[in-house]
């Protein structure tokens, strides 16, 4: 779902800049008055192992193939104000060093990839885990990191469309059916991610507190 530059129309751009803008002042805020001495190094350690993991692709039917996005994983941990701000740095590195999304589109991807994980899928696996430690909770982080994808690629298309690049339907219908089997992937991976780090450091789930 990285966007290129020239993907998107330029009000589609700037006012998805702005929003980003406005959600990452937000979330910096959060973070500096929660992040703790210990969720310092964890930041590192977890942006890295993002970065890395997304380098990293799955096949999937069809010909295609996905990669962890991993927003969900992070807020888990993290709580959604940190995370967000790791989510940021690691498609900032991307654009700026890899040319993996554009400058002008880093606000969209970080809306359709980051903030739909960090801060919406908080908030489906805030409502739907409650403060299970069992079944429930794995449960919710697959729907939350599901969702996160499904509704991520559908907003891309979206944004694609209002941009004139491509057709509503063909694209939206295009993005949805693929990232509704790659959402199955970032479900699957997010829980042994988690289910590994509550078994080994069960105090590292600091955000659901």
């Amino acid at each position: 779902m990285h966007l290129p530059d020239g993907s998107l129309s330029i009000p589609v751009w700037a006012s998805a800049d702005a929003l980003a803008l406005g959600a990452l002042t937000w979330a910096s805020s959060k973070a500096s008055k929660k992040l703790t001495d210990r969720q310092v190094p964890l930041m590192g350690v977890l942006g890295a192992f993002v970065f890395a993991a997304q380098m990293v692709n799955f096949p999937i039917p069809g010909g295609t193939s996905g990669h962890l996005i991993g927003a969900v994983l992070l807020t888990v941990i993290l709580g959604p104000g940190v995370s967000s701000v790791v989510m940021f740095c690691v498609f900032l590195v991307q654009a700026l060093l890899f040319q993996d999304g554009g400058i002008t589109a880093l606000g969209a991807n970080f809306i359709n990839m980051g903030l739909m994980g960090t801060i919406l899928g908080w908030v489906i696996f805030r409502s739907i885990s409650g403060k299970s430690t069992g079944l429930r909770m794995y449960i919710a982080i697959f729907l939350a990191a599901w969702c996160s994808v499904e509704l991520g690629s559908l907003l891309t298309g979206l944004e694609l469309w209002m941009s004139g690049t491509a057709p509503l339907v063909p694209v939206v219908v295009a993005m949805g059916s693929v990232h509704a089997l790659i959402g199955i992937g970032e479900g699957l991976i997010s829980i042994a991610a988690v289910r590994f780090l509550y078994a080994a450091r069960p105090e590292l789930l600091e955000g659901r507190r």
